[in-house]
């Protein structure tokens, strides 16, 4: 948020004793002086995650869903978006139950927060727990395959979060087509290079996530000067990788589907209309990765 972005990208997991904290893997040894799975582990405690820190320096404590919503309410971050990455080895009704009573507790958090929050899903199984316990949250598809994106979630979500690649394709572009006849939107991640991030700027998409936010608005800055700027970055670099490719795409598309029911269960269509997104809602917003 001090580089600039208008918004932020963290995942989210329940430790047993039910506190919501911000961590990428559902194991804490990867990057942490700790070790375990978080739903496994008290935060409160002696022996709580509280008193985890990060192995990289420097070394940090992980911060939790409470934190990060008192960080989003300060005035001075009332702008600021959340995406909200939901891992499939959550429990959804136990953690969206949590969220919300977090969300609820902030004060004229209909108008101030609410709206500021999308909530990003992998699994199917988990869009009929997020309407019942987040309804006023604008839902979104975080994937890999376009293929699940159609069958499982394109009427209950409004906006759809795909990996770089898998928009690169052939497919990549109908697809990208289709959600802009819908009135839908495209976020993309995670977007590190220039040459991606003027392509996904090529795109249209409503947002970029990357790890390098300044990298990004130094090139939109540049862009919004002159559109010329863009003809520095040839399209060319598209056919430099097997990721660009549709072969890839599916494969891709095939083993993250594995790994989804292998933990959440089958995929499962739920038919839930998403409420249209607010058209006057600002077309491109920029999401930094935790």
């Amino acid at each position: 948020m001090r580089e600039g972005s208008h918004g932020i990208e963290s995942d989210v997991h329940v430790s047993a004793d039910g506190v919501v904290i911000m961590f990428h893997d559902p194991d804490l040894s990867r990057t942490t002086d700790s070790t375990g799975l978080i739903r496994d582990r008290n935060w409160f405690g002696e022996k709580g995650m509280e008193h985890c820190r990060t192995t990289k320096e420097p070394r940090q404590s992980i911060p939790t869903f409470s934190e990060t919503i008192a960080l989003l309410m300060r005035p001075e971050n009332r702008h600021v978006k959340f995406n909200v990455d939901v891992k499939v080895q959550n429990d959804p009704e136990r953690l969206f139950k949590l969220m919300h009573e977090i969300i609820a507790a902030q004060e004229d958090w209909e108008k101030t927060l609410a709206p500021r929050i999308l909530l990003g899903l992998w699994h199917s199984n988990f869009i009929l727990p997020a309407k019942k316990h987040l309804p006023y949250l604008t839902l979104s598809h975080i994937g890999v395959s376009l293929e699940i994106a159609r069958e499982y979630f394109w009427e209950s979500c409004d906006v759809f979060s795909m990996v770089f690649g898998s928009l690169a394709t052939i497919e990549g572009e109908r697809f990208r087509k289709d959600v802009e006849k819908a009135g839908k939107h495209i976020m993309v991640w995670t977007v590190n290079t220039e040459q991606e991030m003027m392509e996904a700027a090529r795109w249209r998409v409503a947002a970029i996530l990357t790890d390098k936010p300044q990298v990004w608005l130094d090139m939109r800055s540049r862009l919004s000067e002159n559109e010329a700027v863009s003809s520095q970055y040839p399209r060319t670099f598209l056919w430099t990788s097997p990721f660009y490719y549709r072969p890839a795409s599916l494969i891709i598309g095939y083993m993250a589907r594995k790994r989804l029911e292998k933990a959440a269960g089958p995929l499962q269509k739920v038919s839930i209309s998403a409420p249209p997104l607010n058209p006057t809602e600002p077309p491109v917003i920029i999401v930094a990765t935790a």
